[in-house]
């Protein structure tokens, strides 16, 4: 067995139980945690993919803003008890059984779906390395650059955004 596939076992078991936990821990701190670990561990089979980018965005954008994000969510929100909906058994059963349907679906289509065989060998025979961070740091700030700027205005903008909206106002004003 080799070491890249004892790597990609590794991070799918990390990845699985993470997501697993992230979803039934009734703690949001905790989850919010599991999460980040699950997003990092995701970073991880980029890497082994050898896409850089994916890998960095994945940790930078997934791991680090959207999850702090979440956690300010979480601070902001009253996650007292006492307002805490109470689900009946039958939502509850209703759920565990689509859940049970969807993991089947999904396991059956895995076993029956056939691997897609020669991509590895015309990706070898280009000669150049598509994925690279220099190849699309050349693309998007030449070819792409109006869009790319025009997206961090945008992201700038929602943070403001979200800053003045999440600002508590000041008692007697």
């Amino acid at each position: 067995m080799s070491t890249v596939l004892i790597i990609f076992y590794i991070l799918s078991a990390i990845t699985l139980s993470m997501a697993f936990l992230a979803v039934f821990t009734r703690n949001p701190i905790h989850s919010a945690i599991y999460l980040v670990v699950c997003m990092m561990s995701i970073g991880g089979h980029f890497l082994l993919f050898n896409s850089q980018f994916l890998a960095i965005v994945q940790i930078i954008v997934y791991a680090g803003a959207i999850m702090v994000l979440i956690l300010y969510t979480i601070m902001l929100m009253d996650l007292n008890k006492e307002h805490e909906v109470h689900r009946p058994r039958v939502t509850r059963l209703v759920a565990i059984i689509l859940f049970s349907l969807t993991c089947i679906i999904l396991i059956l289509i895995f076993i029956n779906s056939d691997p897609v065989a020669g991509t590895i060998d015309r990706y070898d025979n280009f000669g150049e390395d598509f994925q690279s961070i220099k190849k699309l740091g050349k693309v998007l700030l030449n070819e792409y650059l109006v869009p790319f700027e025009y997206a961090s205005i945008l992201l700038l903008t929602a943070m403001i955004g979200a800053v003045l909206l999440s600002k508590k106002e000041k008692p007697g004003k």
